[in-house]
């Protein structure tokens, strides 16, 4: 691609992507091009079908002259919204001949951390403060400074836990969500606070038998404690021998079949679905073979390419997503929105139009793998491969589940600029565009906008994949770096508030 201006991605396109941006006249088009956006390679009439990547990406709602910009001003959604779905040979990923280690923390249930966390973890948003309060107390006093093996304190405050029903979906969730992070393996111990006449009670977490090792797992309760003051000064020895135990883990080399990677994006772009998605998929299919697992999240941006993904599934593991699919259209029906309420404002300012030409860009970060498994949103994720969580489309919510599931790093695309963390779990952004880096190379890990350039795919797949070692191994992220992940602990919330 190296000089072009224009490109198409398949024989069937209908249209061009600007790679650049373009004047009126230049390269067949009639009119100004913005980078990223797509014309017309030929006239589209009005009703006819649109194609990117050789796959239907809407309806023209206008007739589109040859040349013409094609946006939302004449695409939309019609009643076609993906390709067929089938069942052909299952694509194989061989197995590395080579067998790659990070180094890592191993845990006594099997899984390895990236990193080596005290949690505060909260039952409900009222004892939100006091968590951060008390790791603030933590750090002023200096609990950490002679346990290097401790990474840091993470308290994880939430706006749920209470006003909701004691049961039902989104009681399930939200308990599955903190069952999920008390358990993480980037969490060292954990010590778990709550109000005390919150819905979501803190005996129903003291219960569960992962939890009963007082030496990693400990509990209070502000009420019971006599309020602010008493619990900050209840926790201090409670965290310090918390934080004398997970010191004992050390970084040892582990096999990379114990990383569980979550693949995100974010603030996409025109270009997100050309480098930075597929060059995440190389990376995937590279972990893949070696044994490891990624997990695709989002089922409201797969929407109208979860053929992509069931078309290399066997019957059972496409039933299981189809059905998450009809779930979501129920879901969104209830509440008078659609599927196709995507993309965003800048997506579209970045040169997508239709949430199937958004999530056919999206599913290439699972590169070729067969699907193995789909899970509910936080469910704890047992199969190796390459996997599918359900989550809605939002990033820290998703990115949210992905953790609670048990992914242990996460890689997020970008186009935009999406800036965010998720500890305890480090976070790689990538971004889709040279501008992008150029603008925000601080927030960036790997620019892939120089596949543009000429950078083969497989190049910086390899690139990424080799970070991920690093950074697993202990490397910070720019992300982790500035300090992000203090707010984007954000559980899904389904049912009424009350």
């Amino acid at each position: 691609m190296t000089g072009a201006r224009v490109l198409r991605l398949h024989p069937d396109d209908d249209v061009g992507i600007a790679l650049t941006d373009l004047a009126p006249g230049q390269d067949g088009t009639t009119e100004a091009i913005p980078r990223g956006h797509k014309f017309a390679l030929h006239p589209v009439r009005q009703g006819g079908f649109v194609r990117k990547y050789g796959q239907i990406i809407g309806t023209a709602t206008a007739d589109i002259p040859a040349g013409a910009h094609v946006h939302v001003q004449n695409l939309g959604m019609g009643q076609d919204r993906g390709g067929d779905a089938g069942h052909g040979p299952m694509p194989e990923i061989a197995p590395a001949t080579t067998p790659d280690t990070f180094l890592g923390f191993p845990r006594a249930d099997g899984r390895a951390g990236t990193r080596n966390f005290i949690g505060i973890l909260t039952t409900v948003n009222c004892s939100g403060s006091v968590a951060q309060f008390i790791a603030e107390d933590a750090e002023r006093r200096g609990l950490l400074a002679d346990l290097p093996n401790v990474d840091g304190i993470v308290p994880i405050a939430h706006s749920t836990g209470c006003g909701m029903a004691d049961r039902g979906e989104g009681y399930d969730i939200l308990l599955r969500t903190l069952a999920g992070y008390a358990q993480h393996p980037n969490f060292g111990a954990i010590l778990v606070v709550g109000l005390g006449c919150e819905v979501l009670q803190l005996p129903v977490l003291q219960s569960a038998p992962q939890l009963k090792d007082p030496a990693h797992f400990r509990f209070l309760s502000i009420q019971n404690q006599g309020g602010t003051r008493a619990t900050i000064e209840a926790a201090r020895p409670v965290l310090r021998e918390l934080a004398e135990t997970a010191n004992r883990a050390k970084r040892v080399p582990v096999p990379a079949a114990k990383l569980v990677i979550g693949l995100q994006c974010g603030g996409s772009d025109g270009l997100s679905g050309i480098t930075a998605n597929p060059a995440l998929g190389v990376a995937s299919d590279l972990l893949v073979a070696q044994g490891g697992t990624t997990v695709l999240s989002e089922t409201s941006e797969i929407y109208g390419a979860e053929h992509l993904l069931t078309n290399r599934a066997a019957p059972d593991v496409a039933t299981a997503l189809m059905e998450r699919i009809r779930w979501w259209e129920d879901y969104t029906a209830r509440f008078g929105g659609s599927m196709d309420n995507n993309p965003s404002p800048g997506n579209k300012k970045g040169g997508l139009t239709t949430i199937l030409e958004k999530s056919l860009g999206a599913v290439a970060k699972g590169g070729s793998a067969p699907l193995a498994a789909v899970y509910r949103y936080a469910d704890p994720i047992r199969r190796s491969g390459f996997v599918f969580m359900d989550s809605p489309g939002y990033d820290p919510c998703s990115v949210t589940g992905q953790v609670a599931s048990g992914a242990n790093l996460i890689v997020f695309t970008t186009g935009r600029g999406s800036v965010s963390g998720y500890r305890p779990v480090p976070c790689i952004k990538l971004s889709s565009n040279n501008d992008l880096w150029a603008r925000m190379s601080e927030d960036m890990d790997i620019n892939c906008g120089d596949i543009i350039d000429g950078v083969p795919l497989a190049s910086k797949g390899a690139e990424i994949y080799r970070m991920i070692l690093d950074v697993a191994s202990g490397q910070p992220t720019k992300s982790e770096a500035q300090g992000f992940g203090r707010v984007e602990f954000v559980p899904w919330q389904i049912g009424a508030t009350m």
